[in-house]
């Protein structure tokens, strides 16, 4: 039998008098308290949030909105939403506005400039009080649309004059520099790199901090065994494909992403090879699938969680500091090796 929806009359939903009453506090402390004033005691914002959750209470962020000047609500532009990477940084971004009293508007560029530029849009239309642009590269044809309209925006390696901005840097050279040194310790010396699309500033970035971890661990660079490839697990099939053309093999591969070394562990298999008996292979991000693959990988790992609070404090200084000067507009992200199941000791020679 089809359900009935439940009406209720008009008298019986809960307005901003209805909360005041039941916290006894005034009409304007409910106002603060929703709008985050610092000026509310944690005694009295504790008082008006459970009034406000007994009643069931939706308060009219349109109208909050029109009263305060502000939104509370950020803006976060990933670039690829079928890299786990990205819905687990949303994830954690999510839960951290959340919990500040924000709420958050997700787009993904897709790699596409005429998309980011839509999204962008959308950013705007809907008066975010920021953006974190996370894209790690494609940014550039939008930076110029958000400072023309004063809006706070976070950048991943990217760096802008406006005061509004602010750069999130990403150690990326400690996590691979590890790696390469984890590799060496092992016994390994033929290293294959598969990078990632050159197009992106940070593929750059792992690149150019791999050839330096194997010069500071005095190995031979064979350019021939870097290879540029997308961050997708067909890349990671394709780039292998690559490398297995090629005459002389590697015993290792370090890839820019986790979804390449899937690729790899994939191809690898196919191949008849083993892992990591065969070929050692290590990624970078560690998405929550890396602890789950066949053997489990050894990857560097780029937290989502200091990403996400690092992009979220940035956008939250500038967006409740409006004009103030000498906020902090450079925030570290670190990154670290885990060791699983993939990386193990080169093969004897036959």
């Amino acid at each position: 039998m089809p359900r009935k929806a439940i009406r209720k009359g008009a008298d019986k939903t809960p307005d901003i008098r209805a909360v005041a009453a039941l916290a006894k506090v005034s009409i304007a402390t409910v106002s603060r308290t929703i709008n985050g004033s610092p000026v509310v005691s944690e005694k009295l914002a504790k008082r008006v949030w459970q009034a406000i959750e007994q009643l069931n209470y939706f308060p009219n962020t349109h109208a909050r909105t029109l009263v305060s000047g502000r939104s509370r609500l950020f803006g976060i532009i990933v670039e690829n939403i079928t890299n786990p990477f990205f819905p687990e940084l949303i994830q954690s971004f999510e839960e951290i506005a959340v919990a500040n009293g924000y709420e958050i508007l997700v787009s993904s560029s897709n790699s596409d400039p005429a998309v980011l530029t839509t999204c962008v849009r959308r950013m705007l239309e809907r008066k975010v009080d920021g953006v974190a642009v996370l894209t790690f590269g494609e940014e550039e044809p939008v930076l110029d649309q958000l400072s023309f309209h004063d809006i706070p925006v976070v950048l991943a390696e990217f760096k802008l004059s406006e005061p509004a901005s602010s750069t999130i840097l990403l150690d990326y050279s400690t996590g691979i520099r590890s790696a390469v040194h984890h590799l060496a310790t092992l016994g390994h010396s033929r290293i294959a790199f598969l990078a990632g699309p050159h197009k992106l500033h940070s593929a750059i970035t792992r690149q150019t901090d791999f050839e330096n971890a194997m010069r500071l661990e005095r190995l031979s660079i064979d350019k021939k065994w870097i290879i540029e490839c997308d961050h997708t697990l067909k890349g990671g099939v394709i780039g292998f494909g690559k490398l297995q053309s090629l005459t002389g093999q590697p015993t290792a591969v370090i890839c820019s992403n986790d979804m390449t070394a899937i690729g790899v562990l994939r191809a690898a298999y196919l191949q008849g090879l083993r892992v990591p008996q065969d070929l050692s292979v290590i990624g970078l991000d560690d998405i929550d699938f890396a602890e789950f693959t066949l053997p489990p990988l050894t990857t560097i790992r780029l937290s989502r969680a200091e990403l996400a609070r690092a992009a979220f404090e940035a956008l939250r200084l500038h967006a409740e500091n409006p004009g103030k000067t000498g906020l902090q507009r450079e925030f570290l992200v670190s990154t670290n090796l885990v060791v699983r199941g993939s990386t193990a000791p080169p093969p004897l020679p036959n």
